[in-house]
C-alpha cells in the first residue's frame, strides 16, 4: 500500500524514475500484496513479487540499478547477517533490505520495489538462487557464510550448491567477503576476482571432510585445514574472530557487543564489519550500530505466555541445531523441542538423526510439532528422558521452574510465533 508524508514522496519520486511498464509491475505487486494482506494470507511479499515479475520480467535488474546492493547467502545465519549488516550500513545512507526473510526472486523483488530513495539494498539469498540474483542486481559486495545440509529432499547435495556458487560468481565484479574456515566455500569463493576472507569459524564440520576440488580426504588439525592430495587449503584470512573481538586487516582488534546470543551470532558480526568496511564504514561505528539489534523475525525473543518465560530460537539443520544448543544452561533448564515437515522445512526428516540431542541429556525435554514422533524416536535412542506434547500450553503447564528455551525449525518456529502472540 502507498505510504504516506515524505515515505510516499520518496517513493513516488523513485517510481517516477522506472519505466512505464516497470511502474506498472510495480503497482500491481502492491496490489496484489494487500489484498493478500487483508485475506490474513501473511505479507503479501512473495505474490506481491511473483505478480510484478509476471508482468516485468527484467523488474529485479531496473529495482537494483540506483543501489550499491549487498548480497547475503549460506544456510544458516543469513537473516541474522543481513539485519547487522543493515544496521551498520545505515550509518552511510538509507537502506532497504528483505528483513522479513523472503529471499527468492518473487520476495526480492517486492522488498526492493518499498525501497524509496535508499542508497543501500543489502539482501538475503537462498543459496539456490544466489547466482541469478547476482547477475540480475551487479552487487557491490557479496558474503558467503557457510554450506551445510539442509532439505534433504529439494536442495542440492552441498558440494553441488559451492560448485554452483563458483561457475555463477566466476565472473562477478563485487567484493565476495567469505569464511575462510568452511571448505566449501572456500572453494566456492576461490574462483572470484576480489575475496576478503574472514576467519569466522565453523562448529558443524561434518560437511566438510571431502576435498571439494578433488574429492580427497580433508585434514583439519586444529582450526586450519588442507586436502593432502591436491594441495587445496584455508586461505589466509584478512579478518578473524578470536574470542568476543574481531581482528581487521591492519591487525587491530574491535571488541563486538551484542545483544544477539552465542559465537554464530559473533561470527555474523565479524563478517558484517568486514562487508561495512567495503563501503567505508569503519569497524567501530559498525559493530555499535550492532548493539541495536536484539531479536531478528522473532528469533531470540523472550516472551511471556501462561505466565512463563519462553525464548524462542530457530534451528533448522544440524548445524543450526549445534549451534542453538550451545546457548543453552545446563540442567535443569527446561527445553521444548518442536519439528515439522511441511514443503517450507523439507520433508525429509533423516536429518534428526545427525543431530546431537545426547546434549540434552538431564534436561527436562518437551517434544511436539507435526514430526514428533520422529523426533520421539531420536530421542528414545539417545536415551534421553521426554514428554510428547500436543500444544505449547501443555507446556507451560507441565514443565518445571525456570525460563523454557523453545527450539524449532522453520515453520514449528512460525507456529510458536503465533501461539505467544495469543
Amino acid at each position: 500500500m502507498p505510504g504516506t508524508g515524505s515515505e510516499a514522496t520518496a517513493q513516488g519520486g523513485r517510481d517516477a524514475s522506472l519505466p512505464a511498464r516497470a511502474k506498472i509491475a510495480v503497482t500491481a505487486g502492491r496490489v496484489a500484496a494487500a489484498v493478500s494482506r487483508t485475506a490474513g494470507r501473511g505479507s503479501g511479499s512473495v505474490i506481491g513479487g511473483k505478480v510484478a515479475l509476471r508482468l516485468d520480467p527484467d523488474l529485479l535488474a531496473k529495482l537494483a540499478e540506483h543501489l550499491d546492493v549487498v548480497l547475503v547467502s549460506a544456510t544458516n545465519g543469513k537473516t541474522t547477517t543481513t539485519r547487522l549488516i543493515a544496521e551498520a550500513l545505515r550509518a552511510a545512507g538509507p537502506v532497504v533490505s528483505n528483513a522479513l526473510g523472503a529471499n527468492m526472486p518473487a520476495g526480492i523483488t517486492a522488498a526492493l520495489a518499498g525501497g524509496g530513495e535508499s542508497r543501500f539494498g543489502v539482501i538475503e539469498v537462498d543459496e539456490k538462487y544466489l547466482a541469478g540474483v547476482a547477475r540480475d542486481t551487479r552487487p557491490k559486495a557479496i558474503a558467503l557464510l557457510n554450506l551445510s545440509r539442509d532439505q534433504l529432499d529439494r536442495a542440492a547435495e552441498t558440494r553441488m550448491l559451492a560448485e554452483r556458487w563458483r561457475e555463477g560468481l566466476q565472473d562477478t565484479e563485487a567484493v565476495v567477503i567469505a569464511n575462510a574456515d568452511d571448505p566449501l566455500v572456500t572453494w566456492a569463493a576461490s574462483s572470484c576476482r576480489r575475496v576478503v576472507w574472514v576467519a569466522a569459524g565453523q562448529a558443524w564440520k561434518e560437511d566438510a571432510w571431502s576435498c571439494p576440488a578433488c574429492g580427497g580426504v580433508m585434514q583439519r588439525p586444529g582450526d586450519d585445514w588442507f586436502c593432502g592430495e591436491c594441495g587445496f587449503r584455508r586461505p589466509q584470512p584478512h579478518w578473524a574472530l578470536s574470542g568476543d573481538h574481531v581482528y581487521d586487516p591492519q591487525g587491530a582488534a574491535w571488541p563486538i557487543q551484542l545483544q544477539l546470543p552465542g559465537r554464530a551470532n559473533l561470527a555474523n558480526a565479524a563478517t558484517s564489519a568486514a562487508v561495512a568496511a567495503v563501503f567505508g564504514v569503519a569497524p567501530q561505528m559498525a559493530l555499535q550500530r550492532m548493539q541495536s539489534v536484539t531479536a531478528v523475525a522473532g528469533r531470540y525473543d523472550v516472551v511471556t505466555y501462561e505466565g512463563r518465560e519462553l525464548r524462542l530460537l530457530l534451528a533448522k539443520n544440524p548445524a543450526g541445531w549445534l549451534e542453538t544448543f550451545s546457548l543453552i544452561d545446563g540442567p535443569p533448564t527446561p527445553v521444548l523441542l518442536s519439528v515439522n515437515a511441511l514443503d517450507a522445512d523439507g520433508t525429509d526428516t533423516s536429518w534428526l538423526w545427525d543431530v546431537d540431542y545426547e546434549r540434552l541429556a538431564g534436561h527436562p525435554v518437551f517434544v511436539m510439532g507435526q514430526r514428533k514422533l520422529d523426533l520421539a524416536v531420536r530421542l528414545e535412542v539417545a536415551g534421553l528422558h521426554f514428554q510428547v506434547v500436543d500444544s505449547l500450553a501443555e507446556v507451560a503447564r507441565s514443565a518445571p521452574p525456570g525460563r523454557i528455551e523453545a527450539i524449532a525449525n522453520y515453520t514449528a518456529f512460525q507456529q510458536l510465533r503465533r501461539a505467544v502472540a495469543g
